[in-house]
Formats: C-alpha cells, structure tokens, sequence
C-alpha cells in the first residue's frame, strides 16, 4: 500500500509482563471526541493494519460490489502483500524489504484488560497473543466515501445476481406456499447483516468478513472463514459458466463442432468457447477497469425482469397456471435456490466500512432487502404463471427467441457474468512470496488452472438449477445466516442480552435445518441425474 508523505505512522511494542498501556494525558484530549460516530467510523476505516491471507480480499469485493474503495490506485497483487505462509515461512528475510509482515493480527482484547476505545480518531490500539501493539497515527489516509443512495446501489448489486433467474423455478419445485421462504430468508438475512455491523464497531481494524472471523476466532477463524468465501466464489464461477453454455446453447442450438471421431455439441462447445474468452480478463493485473461495467449489474438486473413483463404482458406468452400449493418432496431445492438470492453477506462488511454516515447503515439493508425481495417475488410470480410445470431453472430458457424482448434478456444474462468472473479466481497467487521473481507467471499459471477447473467441474455436472440449490443450501446458509450469529455471540460473549442470544440461536438452528435439508436434496438430485 502507499500511503501519501503525509500520512506517517510509528509502532510502539512492549512485552507481554509489561504494563498495559494507560491513556494519558495525551490521549484525553482525544476522548472528547468519543462520542461523535464518524470520527469513530474514520478511524476504523483508516486503520494500518496489514491482516495476513487473504490481503485482496478486500479490494476484490469492493470491486465487486462496485465499492468506493478505500485503497487508492490500481490492484495489483504484487502489491498486496505477502501471504499467510509467507509470512511465517520467510519472515525474517522480508524484514527490511517488506516491514509491513510483522504487523499483528487483529485479535479480541483479552479479558481483565480496557477494551479498546473506538472512537479515537488517530489512536489505534491491537492487542496480540505474546505482545501488546501500540499504532500511533497522524493523519488518516485518502478513502472514498458513499452515500446513502450509492450504498443501497451497491447492495442491490451484490444482491441482485444469477439467482433472480431462478426464482420461478423455486415456486415449481416448492409450491405457491413455498414462496414463504423467501420472506423467512429476507428476513433472517437482514437480522444477520445488522449482526456483522455489531461485529465490526467490536474492535478497531475489522473491516471485512475473514477480520471478523479472527476477531472470533483468531487466526483458525479467519482461515476458516476465509476458505467458506472463496469456495462459494468458486462455485459461482462454475454458475456462470454452466449460465452462459445453457443460453448460448439455447441461442444456437444447431452449432457443433466434429472432429474426426469427436463431436462437440452446442453445450459443450459455447463452455469451451465462453472459457477461452474469459481468460484474458482473469489475466487482468489491474481489475478496475472490470468495475465499471460491473456496476451495471442492478441495471442488468432490471432490464431481464422487464424482458420477462414485456413478453407476459405485451407479446401475450402466458400459460396462467395455476400450479401446486405446496410440493413437500421437492421443497428442499426451493430452500436452496431462495437461500442463493440473499448471498450478500460476504461484501456488506465492506458497505458498511465506506459508507460516509455509517448510521444508515441499517436504513441501508432494509431497503436494499426490501426492493430485491419485491423484484424476486414478482418475477418468480410473473415466471411460474407464464410457464408452469415447464419452467426450467433459467426464466431466460423459456422465453420465446422470437421475440425482441426475449433476445435482450438473453444477451444481457449472457454478457453480464463476464465482468464478475475475473474475481472470483484471483487470490490463491497470494499464497506465492510476491518477492519471487517468477511470480507473474505463477499467477496467471494458478488463474487459468482455475478457470480449467471450473470448466471441467461444469461440464461434468451441468445442472444449473440443481448447482445453485447445492450453493444456496451448503455455503449461503453458512455465510448468510450460520457465520454471522456464531461470530456476534463470540466477539460479544458475556455483553448479549438473553433475547439476542435466543435469536441468534433461533437463526442459527433454522440455518443449521435448513442446509442439511437442501445439500442432502441437492446432492441426491445431482447423483439421480448424473447415474
């Protein structure tokens, strides 16, 4: 990271014996300020502490999310910093080139000493295991800062994904009843968000969902944490390729490919094709040039589901089925596919940290939450009443290729994943010193490993459907609803009203339900299909 000459830091280190650091007269005139939430909020935005793996993390879900990052210029990985291993494995020969690598973790204060205060703007306290840290700040550094009507943007960008497609096919497998889920989960989603927010005013420093993961639970939480992210960001990228096949396909349908003994149908020669051109944007160095037509992802999102009114309602393409009222054997991927639409959580923490008055954030989710989950339930209305019993895991598979409407649908669905793609494989070239002199090559070696593995992976089980159910129920239960109120009850141990401890526990036992039913479906389904 470069900081400008102005911004500088030093860091005071004491051993464990010695005596914990008292505020002084020094720190009291800070200390008026105590009370003034954005002074507090800046401070916890303009923390220097560099965490371990994953360094980008932050800066690909600002990316993502169409965020106003904090960190400045462009991103490169080489310049993020080493990695978990590396900096444990080469730490002493990085000393002078990297000083950066022997900055703590981001660790809860231990019990019997004064917690940190928050709103300090330029006094920043960490505590680790063995020694006591002391950052002294002048002057914070450069960040963007995001209004209200651009957080609720960004949350509707994140929201508003692949699983909008779905919907209709989640009344099918569940039944008009079924769509009760939905509001269940929005709910429940919602609860969990303010929790992450609780967990991010706990200690200065936490800013992303692996800091609050080590704020919980040290260094194994992070890892852990870490790991459940970027599983989920993998198998969203087998989504998309698995998306962008079935429409191609369904736009072409007659292409193929024979070679002597070999024939490719058009299935699988649109997910070779669709591979090949996503590898030069997965070689990106400088992923920003990505977030700019990302952040037309609500936009995207919009015009599909007006496609789909259009054609209901304009071109007359409408079964009005009436459809089942409950369907008890396959509701358990109905729970999957309505878990998937609110997989969110992963970027809210960074909402939160670049919102310039972060006490809207809860204005913020409510109405983020609220107009996904009108835009979801009119279009899983609008979708099943069109098709029926024929509707298929993508509304955009159904729709007559006639008609105007539907080929805009079609092609937006099919352009849009290909400015997310590139960041969902860029972080496991962290785990290479960033000091090697061989590291760009590794980089793109690891990236287009990545991108052939989520071919392979999709190509053998090319369910979309059935794939999004397995992600919704397995990994979004997990992030969305399980993580944030075991982290909460953690950080917060022995400060949580009996009430929220009831709830958290409440939402954890239905997230807990909830998983085990839609994986064990998910994956018998897939098993049925694949035998």
């Amino acid at each position: 990271m470069h900081y400008s000459d102005s911004y500088q830091s030093f860091k005071i280190e004491t051993d464990e014996d010695d005596k914990p650091y008292e505020e002084g007269s020094d720190s009291e005139s800070l200390n008026d300020n105590s009370e003034n939430e954005e002074a507090g909020s800046q401070q916890r935005r303009g923390s220097i502490l560099e965490p371990v793996w994953p360094q980008s993390y932050r800066q690909s879900m600002d990316l993502l999310g169409s965020l106003p990052s904090s960190y400045q210029g462009a991103i490169s990985m080489s310049r993020l910093g080493s990695s978990f291993l590396s900096s444990s494995i080469i730490r002493k020969r990085t000393d002078d080139v990297m000083p950066f690598l022997n900055k703590p973790l981001i660790q809860a204060s231990d019990e019997g000493k004064p917690a940190p205060n928050l709103r300090q703007p330029s006094v920043t306290k960490v505590l680790s295991d063995k020694k006591q840290s002391i950052m002294v700040e002048e002057g914070p550094p450069i960040y963007q800062q995001s209004s209200y009507g651009q957080a609720v943007i960004n949350g509707m960008n994140v929201l508003c994904g692949v699983g909008i497609l779905s919907t209709p096919y989640a009344v099918r497998q569940g039944g008009w009843l079924g769509m009760s889920v939905l509001l269940v989960y929005a709910l429940l989603s919602f609860y969990t968000g303010i929790l992450l927010r609780c967990c991010l005013d706990s200690q200065p420093g936490i800013q992303t969902y692996p800091d609050i993961g080590q704020a919980a639970f040290g260094t194994t939480g992070r890892i852990f944490v870490s790991i459940i992210l970027y599983v989920e960001l993998y198998a969203c990228s087998i989504e998309y390729l698995i998306l962008e096949s079935d429409n191609l396909s369904s736009l072409f349908p007659n292409v193929h490919l024979k070679m002597g003994l070999f024939e490719l149908n058009s299935h699988i020669l649109f997910a070779l094709i669709v591979t090949i051109a996503v590898l030069p944007t997965v070689w990106l160095r400088d992923m920003s040039v990505l977030s700019y037509i990302s952040a037309g992802g609500v936009l995207a999102s919009i015009l599909v589901v007006v496609c789909l009114f259009w054609v209901g309602l304009v071109d007359h393409v409408n079964e009005h089925s009436k459809g089942a009222t409950l369907n008890l054997s396959t509701l358990p991927v109905a729970i999957g596919l309505y878990g998937f639409c609110y997989s969110g959580h992963a970027v809210f923490p960074n909402i939160y940290s670049s919102m310039e008055k972060p006490s809207q954030y809860p204005a913020v989710l409510l109405t983020s939450f609220g107009l996904c989950t009108l835009m979801y339930a009119a279009v899983a209305i609008m979708g099943y009443q069109m098709f029926g019993q024929s509707t298929h895991s993508q509304f955009t598979l159904n729709l007559p290729k006639e008609f105007v409407a539907s080929k805009i649908a079609v092609w937006t669905t099919v352009v849009n994943p290909f400015t997310k793609y590139p960041f969902f494989d860029s972080h496991l070239e962290e785990l290479i010193p960033p000091t090697n002199t061989k590291f760009a090559t590794y980089s793109i070696l690891i990236r287009t490993a990545l991108v052939i593995s989520t071919l392979v992976v999709g190509l053998t089980i090319p369910y979309f459907g059935l794939v999004l159910a397995l992600i919704g129920s397995l990994l979004t239960m997990l992030v969305t609803l399980i993580l944030p109120c075991v982290c909460y009850l953690s950080i917060l141990r022995g400060k949580v009203s009996i009430f929220r401890k009831m709830m958290c526990l409440l939402v954890i036992g239905i997230g807990v339900m909830s998983s085990t039913l839609g994986t064990y479906s998910a994956i018998s389904k897939i098993v049925d299909k694949m035998s």
